[in-house]
């Protein structure tokens, strides 16, 4: 009888099993048990893990709250009947993973290792596909790890495709959009729910790049901030109005593109423009490195702005940003 065939007849999984029966990561698995002590594993006399079969339901429960919009510190040491609760306080989303059992076989991540796969997958421009493994990733990650740790790797490995010419253009902007309207889609729930403070998110001059905004907005919704996108290669003087006519407590800037010298003076600029009360946060690959006026907080990553959020809570903007 072969070894895994054994296995399961006792009722245990290998973490290559146990990831395959759930569509969760088996890195994410070891660091849950790591994080959380859940799930529990047996090591075998090599050191690899073994799963009790009964952690699959579980698992799959707990990638479902996930996909709706919790947390994994929320979610995976929870209670079966918080669990079940936490589950109910959301309406299932349109881009709830589906059963591993009823989809097709898809990439393990979107990071570059699983670049040759991903890359079939764009130039058969397969926006089912792609639109599944963003599932599979969001479902098992949770937003913020799954904004980090799958679509922004998955979208540099794109653009340095494109810069090689391993991919061709149409393929980039077939990539970014299908992130883009995921991207869109799983904020939307979040969005309805969402009653805090109001931030507006834009893009300088000269910027058009969108991907990176989107990302932000996530992040707002999901720290329960209503999320104004306003755009790409918005002009100062509008996002100043903006700022005045508008309840916002935060302007949010995407850099990705722009010289640094030039940005970090529009910046200052629409500082001094906007109303002290505002807050202006600044984030993106082309983001100065340090503040260029009193009163300008940069976000080196979205992990600082989700902390930066929570942090905040729900008070009003104030000068220091």
């Amino acid at each position: 009888m072969p070894r895994r065939r054994q296995l399961v007849d006792r009722g245990l999984l290998t973490i290559g099993a146990l990831s395959a029966a759930t569509g969760i990561p088996a890195q994410t698995i070891r660091t849950w048990e790591r994080r959380y002590g859940f799930p529990r594993s047996e090591r075998k006399p090599s050191g690899h893990r073994l799963y009790p079969l009964s952690t699959v339901g579980r698992l799959r429960r707990i990638a479902q709250a996930m996909a709706r919009g919790h947390r994994a510190a929320e979610v995976v040491p929870a209670s079966e009947r918080v669990l079940d609760t936490l589950i109910a306080t959301l309406p299932p989303s349109a881009l709830e993973a589906p059963s591993p059992a009823a989809s097709a076989p898809l990439p393990t991540s979107l990071a570059p290792a699983d670049s040759r796969e991903l890359f079939d997958t764009l130039r058969a421009f397969d926006a089912d596909r792609l639109r599944r493994a963003l599932q599979a990733e969001w479902a098992s990650l949770g937003p913020l790890d799954f904004l980090e740790r799958g679509a922004a790797p998955f979208l540099h490995a794109v653009g340095d495709a494109w810069a090689t010419g391993a991919l061709d253009v149409r393929h980039e902007h077939f990539a970014s959009a299908c992130v883009g309207d995921f991207l869109r889609a799983v904020r939307m729930p979040l969005d309805e729910r969402a009653a805090g403070p109001v931030a507006a998110l834009a893009a300088l001059p000269g910027e058009l790049h969108g991907i990176g905004l989107q990302m932000a907005a996530l992040v707002f919704a999901y720290a329960g901030w209503r999320a104004l996108v306003v755009g790409v290669d918005t002009p100062v003087a509008q996002i100043e109005a903006l700022a005045r006519e508008a309840p916002v407590s935060v302007v949010a800037l995407s850099c990705v593109a722009s010289p640094a010298k030039e940005t970090a003076a529009t910046i200052a600029a629409l500082r001094r423009r906007i109303p002290r009360r505002v807050s202006l946060i600044v984030g993106g690959a082309g983001a100065p490195r340090t503040a260029p006026a009193a009163g300008v907080r940069i976000m080196p990553d979205l992990a600082t702005l989700d902390r930066w959020l929570h942090a905040r809570g729900d008070g009003p903007g104030d000068a220091s940003g």
